[in-house]
């Protein structure tokens, strides 16, 4: 067997030899960096090359329009629940006899007592989304489905 001695300067030259060869094929392969011109090395040259090649920005949508329904509409998504059936005392929708002391009292109250709650009826008869005109829309048309003739706001 060899010692590990003698190999080593039979392989030294080799590795010489495959170093320059690389050193020398980088040169070719790698030029140096070097500015073209004094322009590209200006701040506002460099800051371009080192500028990102995308940009992308997230901006928050506005929220849809909210189309205000009719009060039929709203009766028929919320209201009914309570006023289809007289649940805890709510006039039921057509009732003139319910609805006639409530119609007395006038639309302005009636809007007042559906849209900050009244009795056991909670605030908005509980459809917190509900615009303000939505509600009086909703006590309009149920009103006059007993005999008030209430215009639709």
């Amino acid at each position: 067997m060899a010692s590990s001695s003698r190999i080593f300067p039979v392989y030294l030259p080799v590795c010489v030899a495959i170093a320059v060869v690389v050193v020398i094929a980088g040169s070719f392969a790698y030029p140096p960096l070097a500015a073209s011109s004094a322009a590209a090395m200006t701040p506002e040259a460099v800051a371009a090359r080192l500028a990102p090649m995308a940009h992308e920005e997230f901006v928050a949508a506005a929220p849809a329009a909210h189309a205000l329904r009719s009060g039929q509409t709203v009766y028929s998504g919320l209201c009914i629940a309570c006023h289809g059936a007289g649940v805890a005392g709510a006039p039921k929708v057509g009732d003139k006899k319910a609805w006639g002391p409530r119609i007395g009292q006038g639309f302005d109250t009636l809007v007042k007592h559906a849209t900050e709650g009244f009795k056991a009826m909670p605030p908005k008869g509980g459809g917190a989304d509900l615009d303000p005109q939505e509600v009086a829309r909703a006590v309009a048309w149920m009103a006059d489905q007993a005999g008030a003739s209430f215009k639709e706001p």
